[in-house]
């Protein structure tokens, strides 16, 4: 597998790190020493706190993609539509 870019996906802010495409996934290159403490971290982190942190990554992600214009919106009568859901 050989890492490529992809050009129409938003890149997140990852700050001083490198971002790397690997098939359908990204990835970004973690110096070693960071990698063991966030994973120290996560591994003492309540279950509270591993939510929260995923809960503001899916924002984040969301914000970027809404930023390049790749998001969309259904309105919700049509969500519950689709869903069979009825009021």
């Amino acid at each position: 597998m050989t890492a490529q870019p992809t050009g129409d996906l938003p890149e997140p802010d990852t700050g001083s790190y490198e971002v790397i495409h690997l098939g359908d996934e990204t990835a970004v290159v973690v110096p070693l020493a960071d990698f063991l403490r966030l994973r120290e971290l996560e591994r003492q982190a309540s279950v509270r706190d591993l939510e929260d942190a995923e809960d503001l990554a899916a924002v984040q992600e969301w914000r970027a993609r809404e930023s390049s214009g790749q998001a969309s919106y259904v309105p919700a009568d049509e969500v519950r539509r689709r869903l069979g859901l009825h009021r």
